[in-house]
């Protein structure tokens, strides 16, 4: 028996015309148009400002989304106290882990309040999460306000009172409480809860 052959399949191939030697195309008049469009828009911007997006930040400060996540602040009760419970819902979900709260019992026994607040502005990612998960409306981002550079940064880490300079009063109210939990039979042993609208809007 002989040896079977190999069949050779022929493949078409795209032949690539090149340009011989001293007959390469001239870039001159390319590099010529390219540099006419950065002479116009140079002459247009420093005597016009036709094609110019550059603004002045920050004398000319943009117009920033009412919903923009800036600064915390801490909200207040109308006796002036801070909103703030210390269930411990904002360090929980802060992915950044940012955010500090130590808790106190208070005299109220429904509720505690918080000995230790504090915000490492550096390592928050602004996220906005402590802001949603609050059951309170105890912390907001509506400040408007960049955090402020530092050159140590300790500086960097806010407070309970210097989150509570820009708080005002909130307008989330408390319903209920044990007593009217108890006067209120349609409440069916619900525990206390938190209403409110306009979480993201200013006072």
């Amino acid at each position: 028996m002989g040896t079977p052959t190999k069949k050779v399949v022929e493949r078409g191939v795209r032949r690539v015309a090149r340009d011989a030697p001293g007959q390469r195309p001239s870039f001159f008049w390319t590099t010529l148009r390219g540099m006419g469009v950065t002479l116009r828009h140079f002459f247009g911007n420093v005597f016009g400002r036709r094609y110019t997006v550059t603004r002045e930040y920050p004398e000319v400060k943009p117009d920033y989304p009412p919903r923009m996540r800036a600064q915390h602040r801490l909200m207040k009760r109308t006796d002036g106290t801070l909103r703030c419970v210390a269930c411990m819902m904002c360090p929980t979900a802060c992915p950044a882990h940012c955010i500090t709260v130590v808790a106190e019992e208070t005299t109220d026994r429904d509720e505690k309040r918080a000995q230790l607040f504090e915000i490492d502005e550096l390592r928050c990612v602004m996220c906005g999460l402590c802001v949603e998960v609050c059951p309170v409306d105890a912390i907001r981002m509506d400040t408007g306000i960049h955090v402020a550079p530092v050159r140590q940064r300790a500086e960097a880490v806010y407070g309970a009172a210097k989150l509570a300079e820009h708080g005002t009063q909130s307008k989330v109210l408390r319903v209920g409480g044990r007593a009217a939990l108890a006067a209120d039979p349609d409440r069916n042993g619900e525990e206390p809860r938190y209403i409110g609208e306009g979480l993201h809007e200013r006072p």
